[in-house]
């Protein structure tokens, strides 16, 4: 496989969390991450992105495809300040 696209099903080798890869971010120092969001499990909450590390992910499933629009929104999963150095 190739490298992790956004929309693709992905678990921390780590972890074993799972979810959906949401957003892909580059650090100045050369290291990626990726939003990874979980499915819903409590109705009416959505669950919070977490940003791994992408040598840590693998891709186990195709997820889901979403036809981009560029719409300048709000983002919803930005990293904390515990990311950024």
């Amino acid at each position: 496989m190739g490298p992790i696209q956004l929309g693709e099903k992905v678990r921390d080798k780590v972890t074993g969390f799972v979810g959906i890869a949401t957003a892909r971010i580059k650090y100045l120092n050369g290291c990626i991450q990726f939003c990874v969001k979980p499915e819903v499990t409590e109705p009416g909450k959505m669950p919070d992105g977490i940003y791994i590390d992408d040598i840590q992910l693998e891709v186990i499933g195709e997820g889901l495809t979403v036809i981009q629009e560029p719409d300048g929104g709000p983002q919803q999963d930005v990293p904390s300040a515990t990311y950024c150095g």
